[in-house]
């Protein structure tokens, strides 16, 4: 079982110690300098740490873990804090491990297909530092400017390619990892294909920093494709555009890109970035391939033709309105453009089967009407993963309550639709009440005997993923 661990204090020895393992200017205890990493991307979710220590090598890392686990003093590791289910608050105060100094990219292989890259590396920059040599690292998270690798790994995110090319855990092939022992272990490698042992590899990636910290990782990539393109149709109602996702698929083409956004994203969209989008229509799909031009166009007019037999209209290609790049862009910025209608915006997802996205899409909009909360819908059609928006002033109590009430029933409607609670974005703090009715408390023990197994103390972010 789990130990629930009673906080320590990091009196001034404690803090000497830890000074002198990373030096005392990545020793963070001013209240000012701590403030920020009280909370993530998550709204309302805020616990302040004790101190913020941020190591340059594994080997800092290791004798920190050391420490927190000979004084039980709780550790949340961070990245750039970009997640949306408060996975790194630290809410037992304690130490948050910044990781964003470990930021090298310590090799990019053309010839193995794979970067070796430590934790604190944003998936832009790998992306980009890919692109350079003529490859793809094919994960694309909408925070991906901001968003590390580590954290990535972490917590499996997704992203708008999900569909063709896999989430994170598709491409992780081994990892340096620090147990909170101290203890420096190597798991999987440089190879697409090892089935020695148990996939630990597997296990620690979307383990959101519960059973060991990310101190190198080896990601495989793929050759970029020579071209792509990205199209969009204008839907009455958000059901047409998921039906026509089914349409698309059962053509036979994975698209590389299948995103939707309803009417009020469309809008908030609209105002924010002047794409010239339809603001009658009641949803918009981007859909979109890559690969040889040719392949390209062929799977473009399918889907266009897919799309005008499920009654959409407004039919355009990139280049014949804004670039792919523009449209790609609107997707991206949804978040931002509806958190100009409220002071909070809460953002969650939950993943359906893709024949029930109809049936899901049009549960969510009368969950928000019949609680009288503003509620906008978008996300990666084509693998079923929905982010239902709420806006609301959180001074209005009222409000924040019938928000919360809107997400329990969403939640139990994915469920009842054969779905989970989340696709994408983690468990953290925020999904932690609906583990149990998602995965059983059978599971549940398990994995907190896997916990205690890899952290026997429990000082490794506690109390998330149900520890």
């Amino acid at each position: 079982m789990v130990q629930q661990l009673e906080a320590t204090a990091l009196d001034k020895r404690m803090l000497a110690h830890l000074r002198a393992i990373v030096g005392a200017d990545h020793v963070l205890t001013a209240p000012g300098d701590l403030e920020p990493y009280a909370s993530d991307a998550t709204p309302l979710f805020r616990a302040r740490p004790d101190a913020v220590v941020a190591p340059a090598t594994t080997g800092e890392v290791a004798a920190v873990l050391r420490l927190a686990t000979e004084h039980r003093i709780p550790v949340t590791p961070r990245g750039g804090g970009s997640n949306l289910a408060a996975a790194t608050v630290p809410e037992h105060g304690g130490i948050v491990l910044s990781m964003t100094r470990m930021n090298r990219i310590l090799e990019i292989s053309g010839q193995e297909l794979l970067a070796v890259v430590e934790p604190g590396v944003s998936v832009a920059e790998l992306a980009d530092a890919a692109a350079k040599q003529g490859l793809l690292y094919p994960p694309d998270p909408g925070s991906r400017t901001v968003a590390t690798i580590g954290g990535n790994v972490a917590t499996c995110a997704g992203g708008l390619r999900g569909l063709k090319y896999g989430v994170t855990r598709n491409y992780v092939l081994g990892l340096e990892i620090v147990l909170a022992t101290g203890e420096v272990l190597r798991t999987g490698g440089r190879l697409w294909k090892d089935v020695a042992g148990y996939d630990i590899t597997r296990l620690l990636t979307g383990s959101e920093g519960t059973l060991a910290v990310l101190t190198e990782i080896t990601v495989g990539l793929l050759p970029q494709p020579e071209t792509s393109r990205v199209g969009l149709a204008y839907f009455s109602t958000l059901a047409d555009a998921s039906a026509a996702v089914t349409g698309i698929l059962a053509g036979g083409t994975l698209p590389a890109t299948l995103e939707f956004l309803d009417r009020r994203c469309v809008n908030v969209v609209e105002d924010h970035a002047r794409l010239g989008l339809d603001r009658e229509a009641g949803a918009l799909l981007l859909f979109g391939d890559d690969g040889s031009p040719a392949t390209v166009d062929a799977t473009m007019l399918r889907m266009s033709e897919a799309c005008r037999a499920a009654g959409g209209r407004g039919i355009q290609l990139a280049g014949e309105v804004v670039t792919s790049e523009d449209l790609l862009a609107a997707r991206r910025c949804c978040l931002p453009a509806l958190a100009r209608l409220a002071p909070v915006t809460m953002l969650e997802d939950v993943t359906v089967p893709r024949p029930n996205l109809p049936a899901m899409v049009t549960a969510i909009d009368e969950i928000a009407a019949r609680h009288g909360v503003v509620c906008a819908t978008f996300g990666h059609a084509g693998d079923g993963n929905l982010h239902p928006t709420i806006v609301f002033d959180p001074a209005d109590e009222d409000a924040r309550q019938r928000a919360e009430r809107a997400f329990d029933e969403i939640f139990h409607m994915a469920l009842k639709l054969d779905g989970t609670i989340t696709g994408e974005h983690g468990v953290g703090a925020t999904k932690r009440p609906w583990l149990a009715a998602r995965l059983g408390e059978a599971q549940l023990a398990l994995m907190r005997r896997l916990k205690t197994a890899f952290d026997p103390a429990g000082i490794l972010n506690p109390g998330k993923l149900g520890s």
